[in-house]
């Protein structure tokens, strides 16, 4: 890897690990997730304050969050 291509990583990383940070910390849980997380049927759960569905990462209605993603 060059050092170019070095650094872009570096800061992506950087990047997707603060969002990952203000996800965690957005303690918002929509009245349908909590209601699906209930269920605990194993499509929806909850690891370190982020909320999986169906092996994907749920995003709340969070504008700031959706313009970073985008």
């Amino acid at each position: 890897m060059t050092a170019d291509i070095k650094m872009i990583w570096k800061k992506q990383v950087v990047k997707e690990t603060a969002l990952l940070e203000e996800i965690q910390q957005n303690g918002t849980r929509e009245h349908k997730v909590v209601k699906e997380l209930d269920k605990q049927d194993g499509q929806t759960w909850e690891n370190n304050n982020i909320v999986y569905v169906n092996g994907r990462i749920y995003i709340l209605n969070n504008n700031k969050i959706w313009e970073q993603i985008l």
